[in-house]
Order: C-alpha cells, then sequence, then structure tokens
C-alpha cells in the first residue's frame, strides 16, 4: 500500500516542479520582452531628444515647410499619448514617415549639408536610426523566444491556464519601403 502512494506522490513533486519552472520560465520570457521593448522606447525617446534641435536648426531657413514640422510635431504627440506597444508602433511610423520627409529636404540643400550643426544633428540622427533599428531586431528577438516558449507542448498547455498570449512583433508600417515623396 505504502508503494502506491510513494509513487503518486514523487510523481505529484516532479508535475509540481515542473509546473513552477515552466510557469518561472514563461515570466522571465515574457519580462525579456517588456524589457526590450523599453530599450526601443529608450532609443525613441533618444531620437524624440534630437527631433527639435535638427527642426530649429533647418526651421528658420524654410519656412514654407511648415507642414513638416508640424507633422513631426503631431507625431511626436500621438507617440506620447499613446498606452499600448501596438499604438506606439503605429505613432512611431508616423514620426517615421515625417522625419524622413524633413530629412530628404535637408538633403536637397546643398546649404544646409554644408552647415556643422546640421551635420552634427544628422550624424547624431543616424546612430540614433541605427540604434532603433538594433533594438528593434532585439524586441522581435525576444518575442520570437517567448512565442516559442507559449506555442510549444506542453508548456502551451500552462501558458493559456496562466493567461500568457502571443506577443506581437514589431513590423515595418505598410509603404515604409517608398522613399518619401518632397516637393519644392
Amino acid at each position: 500500500m505504502k508503494n502506491p502512494l510513494l509513487i503518486v506522490g514523487i510523481i505529484v513533486v516532479f508535475v509540481g516542479l515542473y509546473v513552477w519552472t515552466a510557469y518561472n520560465g514563461l515570466v522571465t520570457k515574457n519580462e525579456a520582452v517588456d524589457k526590450q521593448w523599453a530599450q526601443v522606447e529608450t532609443s525613441y525617446q533618444r531620437r524624440f531628444d534630437l527631433i527639435p534641435s535638427l527642426v530649429a536648426s533647418v526651421q528658420g531657413i524654410f519656412k514654407q515647410e511648415q507642414a513638416v514640422f508640424g507633422a513631426i510635431a503631431e507625431a511626436r504627440t500621438r507617440y506620447a499619448g499613446a498606452i499600448t506597444v501596438d499604438e506606439k508602433i503605429a505613432a512611431t511610423a508616423q514620426v517615421e514617415s515625417a522625419l524622413a520627409r524633413l530629412l530628404a529636404i535637408v538633403e536637397s540643400y546643398p546649404s544646409l549639408n554644408s552647415s556643422q550643426s546640421i551635420r552634427n544633428l544628422m550624424t547624431q540622427l543616424e546612430g540614433t536610426e541605427n540604434r532603433i533599428n538594433v533594438e528593434r531586431q532585439r524586441f522581435n528577438d525576444a518575442v520570437n523566444a517567448f512565442n516559442l516558449s507559449i506555442k510549444r507542448f506542453p508548456n502551451n498547455m500552462l501558458a493559456s491556464s496562466f493567461g500568457f498570449h502571443e506577443r506581437t512583433y514589431f513590423q515595418a508600417t505598410i509603404g515604409a519601403e517608398k522613399a518619401p515623396d518632397v516637393k519644392f
């Protein structure tokens, strides 16, 4: 009689250890996704901090480009008001579109490119864009690791019971592959 109870006890202990380990693994991967998104947002903040300097440097020269400056300000405001990752990604697409138009304007005017302050800002902005790209890739890698862990058996049964759901990848917005159209 003791042997069957001992076997059941051992099985219960092993199942309990598995659930504990699997749950902690899912929590860790979920937090890794959140942490990596925070890194993406840190890079975005650097971009947002640089944009006003670039705009101020260019704005005095190009009064006729007020629509671009307004679009940048509106996009920054929309991002600041976004709450979910998906809302922030959509707002970021708007920022990127307006910023691409501004950069096309700057590149089209040789007198601007000769300005040391504009060149410095453009270099910093380029470095920031590279950082953003790297952080987005790392975010997608963390999302991939998390999504795989909640889809694989037997974790998939535990994940749904504990409320873990698939996370969304960062994806380029439709039309991002086209160069901005700047009219002079």
